[in-house]
């Protein structure tokens, strides 16, 4: 597996966010986190990215424990983190926002061709290069901050809440992106409230509450479930 978390638990002060969760992510797949509000899906991105303290467990990339690692030295390794809201850059331009997304590597001579890569995912970000990414529209901005992720050269792409805000046909062309994202190989760990959606893309699924991970399997296999259904995808 490309990522094993294991028995983990993060805190807030006095409050435990996530109690002893596992899950694996592997090459190529979309395996997607859903629940309610407040039931530790972002507190369990921010872990694997290194933006939360874990209390106990064990995050496994490549076999290599992340926990105790730098958000920044994370990104080296290969994990990208998109977060929710968002985040751009609003003062810089779009172009300014996707270079940044490459800070952490080398290799500057290939940046040209990862532009021309973003664009070719995302060609409403090339018409728009120039401006100035706070006066993009929320879903654009959605797209400029998968495109900085994919500026890093992610082998993994952590994706939290991307549908949060957006109105309905924004939120099917964000999810047909995931969706060609994974067509290019790219293996995404995606938290949603969206469980419907989440669960059309995705390869498996996680279902948590207060912290805990109650229910998993296939994504399809979850989305048949009675008791899915009424809690999540209204019917």
């Amino acid at each position: 597996m490309l990522l094993e978390v294991k028995d983990l638990r993060v805190n807030y002060d006095v409050i435990e966010a996530v109690k002893g969760v596992s899950f694996s992510v592997g090459e190529g797949e979309i395996v997607a986190l859903i629940g309610a509000n407040g039931a530790g899906k972002t507190s369990i991105l921010r872990a694997v990215s290194g933006l939360a303290d874990v209390r106990q467990g064990q995050v496994l990339y490549d076999s290599a424990d992340l926990v105790g690692r730098l958000p920044h030295d994370i990104v080296k390794l290969g994990i990208s983190h998109v977060p929710e809201g968002r985040l751009i850059f609003a003062n810089l331009s779009v172009r300014e926002n996707l270079l940044l997304g490459a800070y952490v590597r080398d290799d500057k001579e290939n940046f040209g061709a990862d532009l021309e890569n973003v664009f070719a995912v995302f060609p409403r970000l090339k018409e728009r290069a120039r401006q100035i990414g706070g006066t993009l529209s929320g879903g654009e901005q959605q797209m400029l901050a998968v495109g900085r992720a994919m500026m890093s050269r992610c082998r993994l792409l952590l994706l939290d809440e991307p549908s949060m805000g957006l109105a309905p046909i924004i939120v099917e062309e964000v999810f047909s992106t995931i969706a060609k994202l994974k067509d290019m190989g790219t293996p995404i760990l995606l938290v949603e409230q969206n469980a419907n959606m989440a669960l059309s893309v995705a390869d498996r699924g996680y279902v948590l509450e207060t912290g805990k991970v109650v229910l998993s399997g296939k994504a399809s296999d979850l989305a048949e479930m009675p008791e899915i259904r009424a809690s999540y995808l209204g019917k």
